[in-house]
């Protein structure tokens, strides 16, 4: 990555964070013709608490050629409750759920985001954000100050910018995970195959994840419960036969989901990602939203340097924020509706997924790409599930 010192630069656009959300800010945002300074404290490659599963949506939104390797690709999905009542359903979706390691995925981002032209600095990162007339000017760790006409903040759940803005969220919760080697014949047990099990604690689950000859596990569970989680995953492991060997990772992070009114954008800076508290309430899955709306920052984040007026400045600021609520914020407020249920009656979830076939395909059509979530609790079988729980009338 580049070297230099930045201070004094006025840039059109800085992107802090060069995860999903940053990187394909970033590079959308050059691609536009924007001068570009993408920022990353960590050193890239750097390894990331994540699942690294790629849904269909997902892989909608990356750029052609990324150059990422796949390490699986799900045929069939076993679903389980506290252990027990497993059943695997396979799936029928022509764009299969893809793995693949999270470092891998940001590194081939970045460098995409180079390739359009973005200039990328990472061990570098941002200590304050202070808004001016006119522009907005980061404080870095190495101690320079860069100047931007528009900033996206994509600087993961703990975001510095996000704090800048008051974001503020309604779930949170602890994901605890590792990633272990396994032998040929755990690896060909897996192949093609994830798990998705339902846990003790309220709106727990656990899940394993094929990546070759390595196996991502975990388990998620509200935050305030980390002893008992940690005992869910301990003894997660055990019963799927992963907790004899020595994990390549061993971490834990934290998810938030943000709250309805928290801010998206304010003046001449947009969030995108975990750092706007972006992410799917019940399945925790970030990337999708993360990637979405990377790319539709980039694109208004263009537009907010280009502004000539603050009418051209607002609406392209207005732009990001309707497209973000509508979209991303209603797959939120129905995911909130499954994870009502699922706090209440994981059984019921279970076995509308196992036992009711047309709920099976419809989140099989989700994972694959075809289907929203809004659009699969429209389905009958799902909003009996709802009647059951008592989420409607």
């Amino acid at each position: 990555m580049g070297t230099g010192r930045l201070s004094g630069e006025l840039w059109d656009v800085v992107v802090v964070g060069a995860g999903p959300a940053g990187a394909s800010a970033a590079r959308v945002a050059a691609e536009a013709g924007s001068r570009v300074l993408l920022l990353e404290r960590a050193a890239v490659p750097r390894y990331k608490t994540c699942g690294g599963g790629l849904i269909g949506c997902s892989q909608e939104f990356l750029p052609p050629n990324l150059g990422v390797t796949i390490r699986d690709e799900i045929q069939a999905v076993t679903f389980g409750l506290r252990g027990r009542w497993q059943r695997t359903l396979k799936s029928a979706g022509n764009l299969p759920c893809r793995m693949v390691f999270r470092d891998e995925l940001d590194a081939a981002l970045t460098r995409a985001a180079a390739g359009a032209g973005a200039v990328v600095r990472d061990r570098t990162p941002v200590m304050a954000v202070e808004d001016g007339e006119g522009v907005v000017t980061v404080r870095t760790g190495t101690g320079d100050l860069v100047h931007a006409r528009a900033l996206v903040g994509a600087d993961g759940s703990a975001s510095r910018v996000g704090r800048h803005l008051g974001v503020h969220c309604e779930q949170v919760d602890l994901a605890l995970e590792v990633e272990v080697p396994v032998d040929r014949r755990v690896a060909a047990n897996w192949r093609g195959r994830m798990l998705m099990e339902w846990g003790p604690l309220p709106g727990s689950f656990g899940w394993v994840f094929p990546k070759d000859d390595v196996c991502t596990a975990g388990v998620v569970a509200a935050k305030g419960n980390g002893e008992a989680t940690r005992a869910y995953l301990r003894e997660f492991l055990e019963r799927h036969g992963l907790a004899h060997l020595t994990p390549l990772h061993d971490t834990g992070h934290l998810t938030r989901c943000r709250h309805p009114d928290s801010p998206l954008a304010r003046d001449r800076v947009l969030l995108a990602g975990d750092a706007a508290g972006l992410c799917d309430p019940w399945s925790r899955e970030g990337i999708s939203f993360a990637l979405r709306s990377g790319v539709w920052s980039g694109r208004a984040a263009a537009r907010v340097a280009q502004a000539e007026s603050e009418a051209e400045l607002e609406r392209a600021r207005d732009d990001y924020v309707t497209a973000v609520r509508t979209t991303l914020g209603g797959e939120m407020r129905a995911s909130r509706q499954i994870m009502d249920i699922f706090r209440r009656r994981p059984a019921v979830v279970h076995t509308a997924l196992t036992a009711v076939p047309p709920v099976w395909r419809r989140v099989d059509a989700y994972l694959t790409g075809t289907t929203t979530i809004p659009d699969l609790l429209g389905t009958r079988p799902a909003r009996a599930a709802l009647k059951v729980a008592g989420i409607v009338p």
